[in-house]
């Protein structure tokens, strides 16, 4: 994971501009399973929120991160990715924490060994994923994952960059 802090206020967020290109997938990846929750490709966003609405779970969840890394778990945390068989616009809830919400953005195989471009819109995404208006955006990071299915993952990232509203309506 390559990650980086930022700071966007919830009325500032704009789009999001990524792409990608990935080789090959995780034969065995299934993102909602605990066990195979892997992807070949992640952008990740980080959110900012009302603390006092995470479940039990997920304060003792944000203590424990604290304790381990020195920083609590982000509120909300919105990931963009490939998965083997779901379509693109499946949201899945992570198995650890309902606080983690996956957008599918590519499935399957077709578009493999390609360059592909995005362009989301953040806030549309996040209401789309948890059903609430997103907080400040805290971090964004990329990331390939195969450690839950002790496999290796390789994949190539592009520029990830966000567009502001205000900036959009200077053009």
């Amino acid at each position: 994971m390559l990650r980086r802090r930022v700071h966007i206020e919830p009325q500032d967020l704009g789009k999001l501009n990524f792409s990608w290109k990935v080789p090959e997938l995780i034969a065995q990846a299934d993102l909602a399973q605990r066990d195979t929750a892997d992807s070949p490709v992640r952008i990740v966003l980080a959110f900012e929120g009302d603390r006092s609405r995470l479940s039990f779970k997920d304060s003792m969840l944000s203590e424990l991160a604290h304790a381990l890394t020195g920083e609590p778990m982000p509120y909300a945390t919105l990931m963009y990715v490939w998965c083997n068989t779901r379509p693109p616009g499946s949201v899945i809830v992570n198995p650890r924490t309902d606080r983690i919400r996956k957008l599918v953005v590519e499935s399957g195989r077709s578009r493999l060994n390609q360059w592909l471009d995005y362009e989301r819109d953040i806030r549309a995404d996040f209401m789309q994923a948890f059903g609430e208006p997103p907080g400040a955006l805290v971090g964004m990071a990329i990331m390939t994952d195969s450690d839950n299915t002790r496999t290796v993952a390789r994949a190539w990232y592009g520029l990830v960059q966000h567009q502001s509203p205000l900036l959009a309506q200077n053009d």
